[in-house]
């Protein structure tokens, strides 16, 4: 049994930080504390963060223990189980160090393979692990697991891709599980039943269930017990998604449709019956009957850029004022975002909001404390994230702060409702200026991922305030069924003052609901008149940290990213160089070689199963740039994510796996130092090098 002092805990300020083994310990000593108060939050305009009502506090790892969260599971007496991508899985004493006692660990059971999920019912623990679903028992009760009962397993064809995430314990006992495609180059069903959601029963048997997945990362219910699936960008996934899944269901890659013919399939569709046109989703849907549509649609690089697990809030307020809502995580970009779902003409359709970033690494699985806390268990071996540290355990504790936040966004026949979870100024909220809606999509095809697309504003006509302050009602122009619509309200402010601390929603209308309209009346002189087909307009990151060069210069540009080989080298390349990709998000060259001054052909091979792109910048410039582009919102995926900086000094296009592509530019006059980096999100800690130029 590993045991961390509680002396040592005791020992660390409430900010401090101290090491145990490879995890960070925040310690903020809330750990114990009894039912928390709801309070007004925030103080003067801008200076609301989110941790002021929701604080991060790593449980420290014993040494030796390299804790690659794949499953976490609640036992009943409080203990959390963890299974690790090594094979472990661990009993956690005490997770919340209530009393400010430290946690205690002991191992259960070892040897399995990747498991990618952890669940606890009747008894005992069960593992997905690959080709595997295991139930490991305790027969003696020395808190070991003693006995491992497979309960089924499923032909792989050792494809690395091949991940499988669940169990799901489903109402009547049953377990959902979920089976990744391989990765040829493309998504690809190899063996029956990849791409597919099965239910297996406690003995074992099995029944496909909904069929059209690609890399899904996690599930979970809401609070009417409906089960829904999250869903990562690559081919047939223009950005990440959740979906409701229903048996029957098709939910939009079509390479599992090859086992759709089977006698045991709920599905009626074959590969060839999907168009690959790049034509949006909804609008393939209604040529497609089976193909089931996304509840919430996470846009690439704002809203995450690898959505992984799912979780209902059943805490009764013990988080915070989001009861029944869904929180999901985001393993890239070590983040949750928090969902409001509705249902219209019988379908799920809401809303994604930011929640909380800043957790330490990759966050995979969330689970709730028995004290109303959420855990977050991380990992980024092979998948690199924001946060820097390469596993562990974060919990995250509700201050009793109340942030002024969108609390919900519901559609309405002619806009939106949006609820606050505090008084808004009326003032403000009546002025239909202080509302900014743009409605956009993405592609449906074979590609890897899609560019925004159909991007247009949609004016706020007339805005309608309740007399409690707690909601306003929105008469919304041009609003597309089909279309996501990012919501955005400026200068808002709670009745006693305090800012929204995240400005911004995104929602999918997959239906207008029927309804009565906002009344008639004059629009406001300050209410924008931006036409429908008008391309919203670009907002650019002007910091300092990037500095933006004169847009729309073609001199600048050609400079930056000229693809053919300038007419005045008439003798061609002075040298060429070429660099590609290996595993584990990394160029396979750290070091490139050239003399000042030099013409140079460089050619870039996206050998990776993702998409890439490469910038060369100024000496010192890597996080300011790969931050700006990180913050370039829709038009992030469209521009490559390539920011307007004069710190970018030569780049490539983002380039689709399995592409190659060459640039030409001349090497700087001044030898020197010029890293090289990957500014897609999520990408640019690990994918990065240094163009050495010489005298």
């Amino acid at each position: 049994m590993h045991v961390l002092s509680s002396a040592v805990i005791a020992a660390v300020s409430e900010w401090g930080r101290c090491r145990f083994g490879s995890a960070v310990l925040v310690l903020v000593m809330l750990a114990g504390l009894g039912p928390v108060q709801a309070q007004e939050g925030g103080g003067a305009a801008g200076e609301v963060a989110e941790s002021d009502y929701y604080r991060l506090q790593s449980l420290p790892v014993p040494e030796g223990v390299r804790l690659e969260v794949g499953g976490m599971a609640q036992l009943p007496d409080g203990r959390l189980a963890v299974a690790t991508r090594r094979g472990d899985v661990w009993m956690i004493e005490n997770p919340t160090m209530a009393g400010g006692d430290a946690p205690e660990y002991h191992r259960f059971a070892q040897g399995l393979h990747e498991p990618l999920g952890l669940a606890y019912t009747d008894g005992a623990l069960i593992a997905n692990q690959r080709g595997e679903l295991t139930r490991m028992v305790d027969t003696d009760g020395d808190e070991r697991a003693d006995r491992y009962e497979n309960i089924t397993t499923w032909a792989l064809a050792g494809n690395y891709h091949e991940y499988s995430y669940g169990p799901e314990v489903l109402p009547n006992g049953d377990l959902f599980v979920t089976l990744n495609l391989a990765w040829i180059g493309r998504g690809s069903s190899l063996k029956p039943w990849s791409g597919w959601g099965l239910r297996v029963s406690p003995d074992g048997e099995v029944t496909p269930l909904a069929a059209g997945m690609r890399s899904p990362a996690g599930f979970g219910r809401n609070a009417d017990g409906d089960l829904f699936y999250s869903e990562n960008q690559g081919d047939w996934v223009g950005t990440g998604r959740i979906t409701h899944v229903e048996k029957g269901d098709f939910v939009g890659h079509p390479s599992s449709l090859k086992w759709a013919d089977r006698p045991m399939s709920p599905v009626d569709l074959a590969p060839e019956e999907i168009p690959d046109s790049g034509a949006p989703m909804h609008e393939v849907a209604e040529q497609v009957p089976g193909l089931k549509l996304p509840a919430v649609w996470f846009p690439q690089g704002i809203m995450g850029i690898s959505t992984s697990d799912i979780l209902v809030d059943t805490t009764g307020g013990a988080f915070g004022p989001f009861s029944n809502h869904l929180f999901v995580g985001d393993q890239g970009q070590s983040k949750v975002m928090r969902v409001f779902l509705e249902q219209v003409k019988g379908n799920y359709q809401g809303v994604v909001f930011p929640f909380r970033s800043g957790f330490h690494s990759g966050v995979l699985q969330l689970s709730w404390g028995r004290d109303g806390s959420l855990f977050a268990g991380m990992t980024n071996r092979g998948w690199p994230s924001t946060g820097s540290e390469p596993y562990g355990i974060d919990r995250l504790v509700w201050t009793g702060r109340v942030p002024f936040e969108m609390k919900t966004v519901e559609a309405r026949t002619d806009g939106f409702e949006i609820t606050f979870t505090r008084p808004v100024d009326r003032e403000t909220a009546a002025d239909p200026s202080n509302y900014e809606i743009s409605g956009f999509t993405y592609h449906y095809h074979s590609d890897y991922g899609s560019e925004v697309i159909n991007r247009r504003r949609a004016s706020v006509a007339r805005v309608q305030v309740a007399e409690d302050g707690r909601s306003v009602r929105l008469a919304v122009d041009s609003l597309r069924p089909g279309y996501i619509h990012e919501i955005q309200l400026q200068n808002l402010t709670s009745a006693s003052g305090v800012p929204l601390l995240h400005t911004k929603g995104y929602y999918t209308l997959n239906h207008i609901p029927e309804g009565t309209p906002l009344s008639t009346g004059t629009p406001s002189p300050r209410t924008p008149t931006v036409a429908g087909d008008t391309e919203a307009p670009t907002k650019e990151d002007t910091s300092s940290e990037a500095r933006s060069s004169a847009e729309g210069d073609p001199s600048d540009a050609m400079s930056k990213h000229q693809t053919t080989r300038p007419d005045h080298w008439t003798g061609g390349a002075d040298r060429t160089l070429t660099i590609s990709t290996k595993p584990g998000l990394q160029f396979n060259k750290s070091e490139l070689q050239v003399k000042a001054g030099e013409r140079v052909k460089l050619v870039f091979r996206n050998t990776d199963d993702l998409m890439h792109n490469l910038l060369i910048v100024q000496s010192g410039a890597v996080e300011p740039v790969a931050k700006a582009a990180m913050n370039m919102g829709l038009d992030g995926q469209e521009r490559g994510y390539v920011p307007r900086s004069d710190r970018v000094l030569f780049h490539t296009s983002l380039l689709q796996p399995e592409t190659e592509e060459a640039i030409y530019f001349t090497a700087p006059e001044t030898a020197g130092e010029y890293p090289y980096v990957c500014t897609f999100p999520g990408h640019w800690r690990t994918m990065q090098g240094v163009l050495h130029v010489g005298e």
